[in-house]
C-alpha cells in the first residue's frame, strides 16, 4: 500500500462511519487520527449525539476486535484488567483476560468510574500492556482507547486527572446535528451498525499504521511543533502548560492527518489542524483567567478567546460541531497559533 492507497482506505473507513452518523465526518476522521498515530482518544459531549456509534462502527469498519466497558460506581480494577482464577482441577491459577485485551475498547463514561479503576487504563493506554499480580501480559495489536464522557450531571462522578488526560492523544465533541444530518438519522434501520460491514481488514490497518509512522517531518515541522507547545508552558493565562509528550503526541497526529490526505509528509497546516484537538486538554488555565472569562460571559483575557462559553452539545464554535474542540482552553490554543510564526518553507 502507499500513500495514496492509503488515504483511499481512510475514505472509505469515513465514508462507513459516517453512513450511521450523519453530518460527522470530522468527528469520524479525527478518531481515525488517534488510531492511526497509535493513539487514543476522548469524546465529550451530551447523552445521545452517537459517542459510542462512532466508536463501535469505527472498530466494525477496520474488522477490529472491539469490547466495550460500561464504567459505573462500582466498576473493580479487575474488571478492566482482567484476573487469575483459582483452577481446582489442576491446583493452579490461570488468567481470564478482562476487555481490555481488545483491538479498539471503548470506556464507556469513563468517568462514573472510581480513580483506582480510572487508572487500570493507564498502563495499557501508555504501554500497551497489563500487569496482574506482577505478571505482565502484551494487549493486541494494534490498540486504542476511543473514551467517553458527558459533561452534564457531575453527581457521583470523578473528573479525569490531568495525569489521565494526558495520556489520551486528542479530545473532541461531536455536538448536536444539524437538522438535515438528523433527518438523515431518523431514515436508518432500528440497529443502524446492522449496516456496517468491515471496508477494511486488520492486516491492511496495520499497515496503514506503518506508513503513518513513516512520513516525512522537517526540521522546520518539528521546531514548529516546540515553539507551539512552548508557547503555552510561558502565557500568561495558562498555569500548566503542555508536556513533552504533547509535543509527540501532536506530531504524530499532524502525520497522520497528511497521511489521511495522501501525503508522504506533514506540514504545519497539518500541525495546526491537529493542534487545538491535541493541546487543550494538557493545558490548565490559570485562575485569574477563568475569573474573567467568567465575568466576561466567556473566555477573553490574553488570548483566551474562541469557543466563548459554548453549551454543552455545541460543539464548540461550529455550525454542526463535528469534531470541534471547544472551551476556552482551545480558544487559547487557536489564539496562540495565530501569534507563532509558520516556517515558510519545509
Amino acid at each position: 500500500m502507499d500513500y495514496e492507497g492509503l488515504a483511499e482506505a481512510a475514505e472509505r473507513i469515513i465514508d462507513n462511519v459516517s453512513r450511521v452518523i450523519s453530518g460527522k465526518r470530522e468527528g469520524a476522521m479525527l478518531s481515525l487520527v488517534a488510531l492511526l498515530a497509535g493513539g487514543h482518544a476522548l469524546i465529550e459531549d451530551v447523552p445521545g449525539v452517537g459517542k459510542t456509534l462512532l466508536a463501535h462502527s469505527l472498530a466494525r469498519s477496520v474488522a477490529a476486535e472491539f469490547r466495550r466497558i460500561q464504567f459505573t460506581p462500582d466498576l473493580l480494577p479487575s474488571d478492566v484488567t482482567g484476573l487469575n482464577v483459582y483452577n481446582q482441577r489442576d491446583s493452579s491459577f490461570e488468567f481470564w483476560a478482562g476487555p481490555v485485551f481488545a483491538n479498539v475498547v471503548l470506556a464507556d463514561e469513563i468517568n462514573r468510574a472510581s480513580p483506582k479503576t480510572q487508572s487500570a487504563l493507564l498502563e495499557a493506554m501508555g504501554e500497551g500492556m497489563v500487569t496482574v499480580d506482577g505478571d505482565s501480559r502484551a494487549l493486541p495489536r494494534p490498540f486504542g482507547v476511543l473514551a467517553t464522557q458527558n459533561p452534564v450531571e457531575h453527581e457521583g462522578t470523578y473528573p479525569l486527572p490531568h495525569a489521565e488526560l494526558d495520556r489520551f492523544m486528542v479530545k473532541l465533541d461531536l455536538g448536536y446535528p444539524d437538522a438535515d444530518s438528523e433527518l438523515e438519522m431518523l431514515r436508518l434501520s432500528a440497529d443502524p451498525l446492522d449496516a456496517i460491514e468491515p471496508v477494511v481488514d486488520l492486516d491492511e490497518f496495520v499497515g496503514m499504521r506503518r506508513l503513518v509512522e513513516e512520513v516525512h517531518a522537517a526540521e522546520a515541522v518539528m521546531r514548529y511543533v516546540v515553539d507551539v507547545t512552548s508557547a503555552t508552558r510561558g502565557h500568561s493565562s495558562v498555569s500548566l502548560g503542555a508536556s513533552p509528550r504533547a509535543s509527540r503526541m501532536l506530531l504524530a497526529a499532524a502525520r497522520a492527518r497528511a497521511a489521511i490526505q495522501g501525503r508522504p509528509y506533514c506540514t504545519p497546516d497539518d500541525v495546526k489542524y491537529v493542534a487545538p484537538h491535541v493541546l487543550a486538554h494538557r493545558i490548565i488555565l490559570s485562575p485569574e483567567a477563568r475569573r474573567a472569562g467568567n465575568q466576561n460571559g466567556g473566555p477573553g483575557v490574553n488570548g483566551v478567546n474562541g469557543a466563548n462559553g459554548s453549551k454543552p452539545g455545541s460543539g464548540g464554535n461550529s455550525s454542526n460541531g463535528a469534531g470541534v474542540a471547544g472551551g476556552p482552553e482551545a480558544g487559547l490554543v487557536r489564539g496562540i497559533l495565530g501569534s507563532v510564526p509558520v516556517p515558510e518553507a519545509v
